[in-house]
């Protein structure tokens, strides 16, 4: 009986040192910003690395957004970890953490974040990143949940402000390969037609899937 016990107590004892020992080999990759030791433990970090984002001061997060980007592994954790963020005013911060959130969610909130922040953040800079997110990084979005995503897009190109009209516009030319000849610096009359030309191309693309 005293064999056993003993037994037990080193499996438990080796188990926690593998643990701690697996902890220690995460937290030196993420240092080291080693992309290819983090992908060779498997998307089972994920947790254990949305943890560590949000124990993290600011220039860890950065860097672990970057790796969340980098990664494009899907993860509810991450992305509850990096929307937290996705309003900060420091400039890298926001711009990782807008970039990594399509390559880590397909959820609905994370385009309304994005599509929101192109359209009514203060800074320009911003509005353009966000843009430039929704155009490159939305990787596990399905056909059907692109709808989302376009309907948001084409209602933008009512906006009063040129800039985030221009931005709306090149993100659905780069997700569609169409413009419907819209002009985001055009007549009201010619950019209403347009929009109505996008609004009938949805519908279509709604009704085949």
């Amino acid at each position: 009986m005293k064999s056993l016990r003993t037994l037990a107590f080193v499996a438990a004892a080796l188990s926690l040192a593998i643990f701690a020992s697996a902890g220690s080999t995460l937290d030196q990759a993420v240092a080291a910003d080693d992309l290819e030791a983090i992908k060779a433990m498997g998307p089972s970090v994920m947790p254990r690395l949305a943890r560590m984002y949000g124990a993290g001061d600011e220039e860890r997060r950065q860097r672990l957004a970057s790796i969340f980007y980098r990664l494009g592994w899907k993860s509810e954790e991450a992305k509850d970890a990096l929307i937290k963020d996705v309003h900060t005013p420091n400039q890298g911060l926001r711009l990782e953490v807008q970039w990594a959130l399509g390559r880590v969610s397909n959820d609905a909130s994370v385009v309304d974040v994005l599509l929101d922040n192109m359209q009514n953040d203060a800074q320009l800079l911003f509005r353009d990143k966000a843009a430039c997110a929704l155009a490159n990084d939305q990787i596990h979005l399905t056909p059907a949940q692109k709808v989302h995503l376009y309907e948001g897009l084409i209602r933008a190109l009512d906006d009063p402000k040129m800039d985030v009209r221009r931005i709306a516009a090149l993100v659905l030319q780069i997700q569609t390969g169409q413009d419907k000849g819209f002009r985001f610096a055009g007549p009201p009359e010619a950019r209403a037609r347009a929009v109505e030309a996008w609004r009938q191309w949805l519908a279509e693309y709604r009704s085949q899937l």
